[in-house]
């Protein structure tokens, strides 16, 4: 069985949201998906999520292709390989090249575990539908 594990904040869920989770389940046989807790959020993106931890989880988990939900305390992606044991991480290719996931390759590499990454949606993302209500 090959375990897939992707993360995100996943606030005000659109369609680029459920792409990744699709196309996730697709190169898997259980997907696990971290849902940012609203601490670390405010952490590393310096601002609350719109909606709570608690009821993005909920949102998440209710997605037919998504078969556990965890939350997602810190950014540090060996950790959770230690603690879930998944064969295939699918991450935005927004991240291709960056500094962080240019490092998770590097160590993920000698464990098997394969990076994967899918098309970026073009035209939404959550800063720009918070964008848009502001501007109602």
């Amino acid at each position: 069985m090959i375990i897939g594990y992707t993360t995100g904040v996943f606030d005000l869920f659109h369609i680029g949201h459920l792409n990744i989770l699709q196309r996730a389940k697709e190169h898997c046989d259980y997907l696990i998906v971290g849902v940012s807790t609203d601490e670390l959020v405010a952490e590393y993106k310096k601002k609350k999520p719109v909606i709570s931890y608690e009821e993005r989880s909920r949102i998440v988990a209710a997605i037919r292709y998504v078969d556990k939900v965890v939350p997602q305390v810190n950014r540090n992606k060996l950790e959770a390989w230690e603690q879930l044991g998944f064969h295939k991480m699918f991450v935005g290719d927004d991240w291709k090249g960056s500094a962080l996931f240019n490092e998770m390759e590097e160590k993920f590499r000698p464990l098997g575990v394969e990076i994967v990454y899918f098309p970026y949606t073009n035209g939404t993302s959550s800063t720009f539908l918070k964008e848009v209500l502001d501007k109602i």
